[in-house]
This record gives C-alpha cells, structure tokens and sequence, in this order.
C-alpha cells in the first residue's frame, strides 16, 4: 500500500509538471503581454483611462500584431486572456485573434492590441468556443487619455473597448469583423487537455503556469507602478 500510494503521488506531480509544460513562444507571448498592459498603464494621460482599467471584467491582449496579419493568407494575432477574480486575476488562457473584414487595417508594421471585456456579458460571450466582435459581442475603439471617458459617453456601452499601441502611439480601434477563440494547444500545455476556458476563466481553480507571473503583475499594478521591470 505504501508503494502504491508513492507510486500514485510521483503520477500525480508529472501530470502536474506535464500541464504546466508551455512553450518557450508561449512564455514570449506572456512576457510581450505584459510589457504591453504596462505601457498602456504606464502613460494615463494618452493611453488606457485607469478608471475603465478598473471596470474591466477581463483583459485580452494580442501582443506584436503585425501589419497584413488580418488580410492576407488567413493569418491570425495570438495573445492571452484573464479575468477578475476576487482581489486578484485568474489564470490567462491563451487565445487566437483571427482575421478581420478586408476593411481591418492595423496600419502599422507592428501593433499591440488590448481588449477590455468590460460587463458579465461580455465574459459569458468569451468563454465560448468562439466570439465573432461586433455580432456576438459589441465592441469600439476604447477612449484614450485620463479625460477622455467622460466626452466619449456612448462608446462606454460596448461590451469590449479595444486599444492599440504602435511606435509609442496610443489609439482606440475598431476590431469589428475579427474574432476570438481560444488557443487550444497552448491551453492544453498550460492547464491539462481536459480544462475548459471556463475552468480557467471562471472557476479559478487552476494554477497560472509560472511564466504568467509577470503578466498577472501588470494587470494588478497601480499605473504608476507599471513604467519598469516585468
């Protein structure tokens, strides 16, 4: 019995080493991730209003979008995604961004995306297979600047506000016409193949892989806060 029960404790950690195993370009995708929220946080006077920050119920970025990605060759942005749970965040799930309208223009040779789910709607919508932005879900270029949610009133009712950065410039954008599913492959090394965007997102119960650190600090830091480290 002895045996047995150090034989099944030995399984039960490589199972947990196994759904821990995330590729080095995922833990990239992490990293890049988290530089951009703090970029986006760092400068509130042209990028994200700290008070819609704050309102999010989740935060999905897709970070180093190049230019054409959503016009030619069904090519898609890939990024990561978490939620507000209690005082901190959840784990992210990794998502793939796909393609737009011919009319999605990103403009810029590379641009990181920040989307702000920002009602409970909004995060039932994300915990499906897929989310089709600006049917399934609404969405507008968020406002940008410390002042600029008070003149911008009727974008607010989006269940998304999205935001890019390219070059140091800080915009609103409009991502109607992409779409949103989850990155089963990567979710499967982060978290197990039986665990769901759900488990994730809503239950909380399963742990962030360790290279997610960085990424859940600069979703928790104050603005002021954000400008250095990872």
């Amino acid at each position: 019995m002895k045996i047995l029960c150090v034989t099944l404790a030995c399984v039960g950690c490589w199972a947990l080493a196994v759904s821990a195993e995330i590729t080095a370009d995922e833990a990239n995708r992490l990293q890049s991730a988290a530089t951009a929220i703090r970029e986006l946080r760092a400068t509130p006077d042209k990028g994200i209003p700290d008070d819609l920050f704050k309102r999010a119920e989740c935060v999905a970025v897709i970070p180093g979008l190049k230019k054409g990605a959503f016009i030619v060759g069904g090519e898609f942005g890939k990024g990561v995604v978490s939620c507000r749970s209690g005082q901190g965040w959840t784990a992210p799930v990794f998502i793939e961004m796909e393609k737009g309208s011919a009319g999605f223009q990103i403009g810029a040779e590379q641009t990181d995306l920040v989307l702000l789910v920002m009602n409970r709607k909004g995060l039932d919508k994300l915990l499906s297979d897929k989310v089709n932005l600006g049917a399934d879900a609404s969405v507008a270029g968020g406002p940008v600047g410390r002042n600029a949610a008070a003149s911008t009133d009727a974008k607010l009712t989006a269940e998304i506000l999205a935001y890019s950065r390219s070059k140091g410039a800080f915009a609103g954008i409009d991502v109607s016409g992409g779409s949103l599913r989850a990155d089963k492959k990567a979710n499967a090394n982060a978290y197990g193949a039986d665990a769901t965007t759900e488990d994730v997102l809503k239950t909380g119960k399963l742990r962030a892989p360790h290279a997610a650190a960085g990424f859940l600090r600069a979703l928790a830091e104050e603005p002021h806060k954000t400008a250095g480290g990872q």
